[in-house]
């Protein structure tokens, strides 16, 4: 058994070509330079402060490590590990933490993803995106209610758009 599966993915292999696989072993994506990732958090954290907020932005790359992490002098000391959440949780889903929100209701069929280890769902937390790439996620944390830190961010990543379009 185990000899005959090891011949019919040798010859899957040699039907396929060897510069086909060659091809699919490296895999080329875009990323935020920290400059980029640090121009957003602080356009973020700016409009923030427009309306009033404290607050504490986190920007992820695709992969969900953090780039960079801003806090605001009067954001809550929670709003470290909830920005950083939210970003986390929008690049994993690719959505934002809002639709999240929206779809994952106790009843619901997606209600487990609450209950996921580092899972924050709760608005605030959008993906990056440009030409069609995921880039990152932004977290927002601070402002009285999810749908001011979604507008936060938001207005942080538009302050951004034409870097990002690269």
């Amino acid at each position: 058994m185990i000899v005959r599966n090891l011949l019919a993915a040798t010859a899957i292999c040699s039907m396929l070509g060897g510069a086909a696989l060659a091809q699919d072993a490296l895999v080329t994506y875009k990323s935020l330079s920290p400059e980029l990732a640090l121009d957003l958090a602080r356009a973020t954290i700016a409009d923030c402060r427009k309306r009033g907020f404290q607050v504490t932005v986190a920007i992820v790359d695709r992969f969900g490590v953090t780039q960079v992490l801003l806090r605001d002098r009067f954001a809550g000391p929670h709003t470290v590990s909830t920005a950083t959440g939210k970003a986390w949780t929008a690049v994993s889903f690719r959505t934002s933490t809002t639709e999240l929100n929206a779809i994952s209701q106790p009843g619901m069929m997606q209600a487990g993803i609450r209950n996921l280890p580092g899972a924050v769902i709760v608005g605030g937390g959008l993906p990056i995106e440009a030409a069609g790439a995921l880039l990152g996620a932004v977290g927002v944390s601070g402002a009285p209610g999810g749908d001011a830190d979604e507008a936060c961010a938001k207005a942080g990543i538009e302050a951004v758009r034409d870097k990002l379009d690269f």
